[in-house]
């Protein structure tokens, strides 16, 4: 029986199968054969374990002749060939079929196609949850409210179901979080004071979970639509326009709120210019080096955003974005966003929202040595949740399939809804 040794910590967590956080759609086959783990303290040290594999029921094992390697080699030099499995028959095709001459290709893209173990071999794009960031929505309230429009998403209690919901992600290797509060309507304001409240919700959340998980990667929203009696992302003048430095000045005083209670990542949402820049200097000024902005670098002014902003109960009381987030129309104008930020410090560029945009996923891609995030906003989400429903497609297989788009289109992390759903479905769980 043939023995391997693997230098395993013994402290390690117990492994179901293979080691699927790294790929897709990997399962363990029928066809290959178990491996027992056995302790092998008194030989190998402590730390190590003997893998064996088993010997197959319809086999057992091939027994040997004693033979030395001489007289192997002499039997086969005398044509006394070993006996093995005769060639496989060719599979015949069905009847009916057109005889034709074979087409003169010199490559066939499908051999590197044909078999499971190929198409692994040679797959170009990965998906793991440490891709994932997973967006929460928290609220003040004890209980868990469920959201209409986002079937299994929910106002989560921050004391407790949040919580609850971030153990269940770290559980499967989800450990990054974004969150986003449905605040009271009557801390709201015109000029969205309570952003930078100390004590407000966002940086009483960050200090609990920080306290509880202090290796969780916090991924804030930097920005005043939650908090402004307008429902939009800046203050509102009398004539309706969105004052730009004046808010400006508002979101750099968020983001050092939010750095303050222990932000890893703050992100400005807002589509305000000059914004990144001077959040940069703000939380520098305060000490606050370490603290990585990721900027909402391409934010269009979509219609995906729906349910979200049911969710937090934050539509525009009048009007809408498009003064400020960017015309879907537009391409090249990504480009003059994405230079801007990097230039002024961004750490992270974002598109919003993804699928939809996946070539400007890819512009940023193409033309900044930053890592670039993709948002798989409400609107993509609730799509494939009613699609599922309906029975009108597979929701698993499409909610895989969109996940790895965003990574092939050049996400280095997604802001997913399904980050729970999906990163369960990576390591084989079905709950």
């Amino acid at each position: 029986m043939a023995t391997a040794i693997v230098n395993v910590p013994s402290n390690v967590g117990a492994v179901k199968g293979l080691d699927c956080q790294s790929f897709v759609g990997l399962r363990p086959s029928p066809n290959v054969r178990s491996f027992n783990c056995v302790r092998t303290a008194k030989k190998r040290g402590p730390g190590r374990f003997a893998i064996r594999a088993s010997e197959s029921p319809r086999d057992g094992p091939l027994r040997k002749l004693g033979r030395s390697d001489a007289e192997c080699e002499a039997d086969v030099v005398a044509g006394n060939v070993p006996e093995a499995p005769p060639v496989p028959p060719k599979a015949a095709a069905p009847a009916g079929t057109p005889v034709v001459p074979l087409l003169p290709l010199s490559r066939r893209p499908r051999r590197n196609r044909k078999s499971p173990a190929l198409r692994a071999a040679f797959q170009e794009t990965t998906l793991s949850p440490a891709n994932f960031v997973y967006p929460l929505f928290i609220h003040e309230g004890e209980e868990d409210t469920p959201i209409g429009a986002m079937p299994g998403c929910y106002r989560l209690g921050w004391r407790h179901g949040l919580v609850e919901e971030v153990s269940k992600a770290r559980d499967v290797g989800v450990n990054s979080i974004v969150l986003f509060p449905k605040v009271p309507d009557g801390v709201k304001s015109p000029t969205g004071d309570e952003a930078y409240n100390d004590n407000g919700l966002v940086p009483r959340t960050i200090r609990l979970l920080k306290d509880k998980y202090p290796d969780l990667v916090i991924y804030t929203d930097v920005a005043l639509d939650p908090y402004s009696s307008d429902g939009h992302d800046g203050i509102v003048r009398e004539d309706g326009v969105i004052m730009n430095d004046e808010t400006v000045h508002q979101l750099c005083k968020q983001a050092v709120s939010q750095a303050r209670a222990g932000a890893d990542v703050v992100s400005p949402s807002d589509m305000m210019d000059g914004r990144v820049g001077a959040i940069r200097a703000a939380l520098d000024a305060e000490g606050f080096h370490d603290v990585s902005i990721m900027s909402y670098t391409a934010k269009y002014a979509s219609s995906f955003y729906g349910p979200f902003r049911e969710a937090l109960d934050s539509n525009p009381r009048f009007g809408d974005k498009k003064t400020y987030q960017m015309n879907p129309a537009n391409y090249r104008e990504a480009l003059v966003e994405s230079h801007e930020d990097e230039s002024e410090g961004a750490d992270i560029l974002l598109v919003k929202p993804g699928l939809p945009y996946l070539d400007i996923i890819r512009l940023l891609r193409d033309n900044s040595s930053l890592p670039v995030a993709a948002y798989q906003v409400s609107g993509e989400y609730s799509m494939i949740k009613a699609g599922g429903v309906l029975k009108m497609i597979d929701e698993e297989r499409v909610m895989m399939e969109s996940l790895m788009c965003l990574r092939r289109a050049g996400a280095d992390i997604i802001l997913t809804y399904f980050a729970l759903q999906a990163a369960r479905c990576l390591c084989g769980e079905k709950r």
